[in-house]
């Protein structure tokens, strides 16, 4: 293996933008759709203390998130990025500062009336965050999909090329 650089890309970018992607697909799969729904079901758990739980979980995952988003933006700015797949992350890096900063802290400020005992709960704002993440999931496997394709599609001409 002598060239670590390969049709002007970074095998650790190309990799970055199939195994980031996959991450956090897992993340929203194993955090918003299991641990949430599942949270409320369990026996003793209050409303207040799955709330609480779920300010924990949710801002420790959105600051993951964060994270998983500026090394991806790094894969990005890495040149053999067809258009497509930068149109794809730049709007997944979009939703999700729309998720953090917007809908989060409005989610906060409903949980806290909750939490006061001046609100009930039951609010369209989970909904809000429920799409959010939704958009992220589709976004998330097409980015997956145009990932591993440009990687299948370059691997042979760089084993080739390093024989």
């Amino acid at each position: 293996m002598t060239h670590f650089f390969s049709t002007d890309d970074s095998r650790l970018a190309a990799s970055a933008r199939i195994i980031l992607p996959a991450i956090w697909l897992g993340l929203i799969i194993g955090i918003s759709l299991i641990e949430a729904p599942l949270k409320f079901t369990a026996p003793g758990i209050t409303i207040p203390l799955g709330l609480g739980i779920g300010r924990l979980v949710f801002g420790v995952m959105n600051w993951v998130e964060l994270v998983i988003a500026v090394i991806l933006l790094w894969a990005l700015l890495k040149s053999g990025v067809d258009r497509v797949y930068r149109s794809v992350a730049c709007g997944l890096i979009g939703v999700l500062i729309i998720k953090v900063v917007v809908i989060r802290p409005l989610l906060n400020q409903r949980t806290d009336a909750v939490l006061a005992g001046v609100d009930e709960g039951g609010s369209s704002l989970h909904l809000l965050y429920i799409a959010a993440d939704g958009l992220l999931i589709v976004g998330l496997v097409a980015a997956l999909v145009m990932a591993v394709r440009r990687w299948v599609l370059i691997r042979p001409a760089v084993a080739a090329d390093d024989r």
